[in-house]
């Protein structure tokens, strides 16, 4: 089953970047990310890419469960896990790093118009969810440095699910996309050859150098910049796009206001009916 998931090619690619990264792809299991953070907070804390062909208990922000397509001849979604250790200045902004490093990946000539909804969807152009991105952190266990101080570093493991072929809409908060209605031949395996490396790449520099070299691929791929939107705080204003740690900037009657929180989420606001 390995074999037919790239899995050595992304291994020998990815690790000159990352030593020790391992690639595993598994039939089903409840979630990529929840198995991830158990490893992590057992104190295994080794790079790796987990793949499941079926996810039973996937989730989303907030809590939100994810629902992949399936289909007895071919996954109809990608689901994968990727964790690490990480260590960046400032973690703000890492969902849009990484939504940018995607994006570019799967729409590298900016034919299919794949933007970012901030703070962690891939939509289309015409606001239909492509794909979702979930982080999470866990406190790993280094040891102390010879000053007497432990490095901030913490275990990352990064969540994504896209949608490969058609699925059913019915109780989901944006309409579905999918890769077949632009790419037809695209499958699950070749979706994650494209995205692994690039990825790792990625989240190596955000772990470097933060979010501000990701700034500009993010704003050309913005799904939200100048529109009216509705925030689930009840807030409703006109987005002006994003500001240097990645935090959303929405014009209200109250002025500018920066919102970082990742309990808020957001959605373009509807036209009020004539």
């Amino acid at each position: 089953m390995a074999g037919t998931w790239f899995a050595q090619t992304i291994a020998s690619t990815v690790a000159p970047m990352l030593p020790g990264f391992t690639v595993e792809v598994v039939d089903a299991i409840d979630s990529t990310n929840s198995e991830l953070m158990r490893r992590a907070r057992a104190g295994n804390l080794a790079p790796v890419l987990l793949v499941a062909e079926r996810q039973t208990a996937g989730r989303g922000r907030m809590g939100r469960p994810w629902h992949s397509a399936q289909d007895e001849a071919q996954p109809l979604a990608l689901t994968f896990s990727l964790g690490l250790p990480l260590a960046p200045s400032d973690w703000s902004g890492l969902s849009l790093a990484v939504g940018a490093s995607v994006a570019d990946s799967l729409d590298a000539d900016g034919r299919t118009g794949i933007r970012i909804k901030w703070p962690n969807d891939l939509w289309t152009a015409d606001d239909r969810k492509l794909a979702g991105i979930l982080i999470e952190t866990a406190t790993a266990a280094i040891s102390m440095t010879s000053a007497g101080t432990a490095p901030a570093t913490r275990y990352v493991v990064i969540g994504i699910g896209v949608n490969i072929g058609r699925r059913d809409g019915d109780g989901l908060r944006a309409p579905p996309a999918c890769l077949h209605e632009q790419t037809p031949a695209m499958t699950a395996p070749e979706a994650l050859r494209l995205i692994v490396a690039p990825l790792v790449r990625d989240v190596l520099a955000f772990g470097a150098h933060g979010f501000g070299p990701f700034a500009a691929r993010f704003t050309a791929r913005d799904a939200l910049q100048g529109r009216e939107i509705e925030l689930s705080d009840g807030k409703v204003g006109r987005c002006e796009g994003v500001g240097a740690a990645g935090e959303l900037l929405v014009t209200t009657a109250a002025g500018l206001q920066p919102i970082t929180s990742s309990e808020v989420s957001v959605r373009p606001r509807r036209a009020e009916p004539s």
